[in-house]
């Protein structure tokens, strides 16, 4: 259909803007499809449609709900692409009174290709490089784009020729660690995607490295919960030639929501400003600036809590003034010894991060307690800080086993195995309830001693959950732990670490029911921590008579399913 109307468009108002008109409504086409495919599902917490890649993937869905095609979705795809040219043209206009200068301002230029290879421009040019480059594993950008690029071939082959010469969109050059792309190379597929995407991104600084002026600028915007993404990126861009000068935590993702009370999620996007750095001098050894490392890691997870930063956001805060600390200082050497050189190994940033971990962990240990030092296990450390860190039942595996690393514990023998504290699912873990980890001599109401605090709490919760408080209350004055100061504390730092977000008056997770119960009739001097209402309000979808205006999900506020990845 569209088709069909380019002569048309093109005879009442001219070539050039007929392309433009073209361009736009082959645009609207595309979401017109994205939100009308068996891949969309109904979003229940906001009574609307959601889109295909609401998670930024090719899911297949169960059921799927169907939009109001007949009436309301071609005005409003029409709408949602006029509402976007609208504020592009507004970022392009000059900004009065900001910029004084007598040389005429360039337009924006588009080029087609890959960042490591850009020879349009010249050597030093650039004073300012603004990166937020592919995260790691997070989204594959080319495969999610074919959904798209399909449409938009039959619509502009004919205006924008180069652009849709590929039967399918360019993989091969994608930045992203992806897996599948290395399938039939047996067990390493995924350390193979890793070194590809590091040598990429590396490419890709080189290239940003060549074109920016010595005194120039590079902001990275970076939002990844895996340290391993992390070490990659760094690795990345400090081989390139950068040092990092600062990095500013800011908040860009949604507010947490009652979905979300079993998933963790990065809210914060790290902005890493970053300046060539000089002449590599002597290599210097990571024994000799551990400290360094350690003592700015601590001072600014500090300052990052005190600003308002929380849960995986005050970890990967903590990331980027380690990794400014090694920038400076690189090349920065081991005391490990590379068999094949007889050389010393090169640090991996990765080391550095869980310094920075181990800091956060025990700063807000002590936060949980409102500032008092008490001694727990090593379990209950743990346990703590993964519901402090993630705020989510469900996290990744490998972060995990890091966490469980930087308290010194072994994620598989000692965290799954012998505590059950979580349970594999896939490459996530589940934190347990106290009944999913019932067990003789560990979670075990006939017990009087327990070797870890953890237990001891979550026995006294098994009891009040399955017979009331009068039978926790005999437990309690049975082991002595009715007036124990370390089982009291233990309480409390539970009380600050899992989500209290409320929904219609009533806790999301379970075991924050039970903590405040057990607070409110055996510890009322315990300090309550501030509750949450969760913030979903739902918005009726209007079927009928709807105007262009009427959005049945608001793009300025992705879905936040898709920031699990991050």
């Amino acid at each position: 259909m569209l088709n069909d109307l380019k002569d048309q468009i093109a005879s009442e108002r001219g070539n050039e803007i007929a392309s433009a008109v073209t361009t736009l409504l082959a645009m609207a086409l595309d979401k017109a499809a994205d939100y009308n495919s068996r891949q969309v599902v109904w979003h229940p917490g906001r009574q609307v449609v959601a889109h295909t890649f609401a998670r930024h993937e090719f899911s297949f869905k169960w059921s799927y709900a169907e939009f109001d095609a007949s009436r309301n979705l071609l005005p409003w795809v029409l709408g949602q692409v006029h509402d976007a040219y609208r504020e592009l043209a507004l970022l392009a206009q000059p900004v009065e009174g900001v910029l004084k200068s007598s040389r005429p301002r360039p337009g924006p230029i588009l080029m087609q290709g890959t960042a490591a290879h850009i020879p349009q421009l010249e050597t030093g040019m650039m004073q300012h490089i603004c990166a937020d480059p592919p995260y790691y594993d997070n989204v594959m950008y080319a495969e999610c784009s074919d959904f798209f690029y399909v449409w938009l071939k039959r619509s502009l082959r004919d205006i924008h020729g180069p652009l849709f010469s590929e039967q399918l969109t360019n993989k091969d050059d994608e930045a992203v660690a992806n897996p599948a792309r290395f399938s039939g190379m047996g067990r390493k597929k995924k350390e193979l995607a890793l070194s590809d995407y590091e040598r990429k991104m590396t490419a890709c600084f080189r290239e940003m490295h060549r074109v920016l002026s010595d005194d120039g600028t590079l902001t990275v915007m970076f939002t990844h919960k895996k340290v391993e993404a992390w070490d990659t990126l760094a690795t990345s861009l400090i081989g390139a030639g950068f040092v990092i000068h600062s990095s500013w935590p800011v908040h860009t993702e949604s507010e947490r929501s009652l979905h979300q009370a079993k998933k963790n999620a990065a809210q914060s996007t790290i902005l890493l400003t970053c300046r060539k750095r000089a002449q590599s001098g002597e290599p210097v050894w990571w024994d000799d600036i551990k400290g360094t490392v350690r003592r700015a890691a601590r001072e600014k997870a500090a300052e990052f809590e005190r600003q308002g930063i929380r849960g995986v956001d005050l970890y990967i805060a903590t990331f980027g003034p380690t990794l400014a600390i090694l920038s400076e200082h690189w090349p920065v050497l081991t005391a490990e010894v590379d068999e094949r050189t007889g050389e010393p190994k090169p640090l991996r940033p990765e080391v550095a991060l869980d310094l920075a971990r181990e800091e956060v962990v025990a700063l807000r240990k002590q936060g949980l307690l409102l500032g008092r030092a008490v001694q727990f296990d090593l379990y209950t450390d743990w346990y703590l800080m993964a519901w402090d860190a993630f705020r989510a039942e469900q996290f990744p595996g490998d972060e995990a086993r890091k966490l469980a690393i930087a308290v010194g514990l072994n994620l598989e023998d000692q965290v799954i195995g012998e505590k059950r504290l979580v349970t594999k699912k896939g490459s996530n873990v589940d934190l347990q309830q106290p009944k999913t980890r019932r067990k003789k001599d560990m979670v075990d109401p006939d017990k009087k001693t327990f070797d870890c605090w953890i237990d001891a709490v979550h026995t006294a919760m098994l009891l009040y959950e399955e017979d009331g408080a009068q039978a926790c209350k005999s437990f309690l004055q049975r082991t002595n732990l009715l007036i124990d100061a370390t089982f009291k504390a233990c309480v409390q730092a539970l009380l600050n670490a899992i989500p209290r977000t409320k929904e219609k008056g009533k806790f999301i997770r379970p075991e924050a029911d039970t903590l405040e119960a057990m607070r409110l009739a055996f510890f009322d001097d315990l300090v309550p921590p501030v509750e949450e209402e969760s913030k979903i309000e739902p918005t009726q979808l209007k079927l009928i008579g709807g105007d262009s205006d009427e959005e049945p999900h608001d793009e300025a506020e992705e879905d936040e399913e898709a920031d699990e990845e991050a």
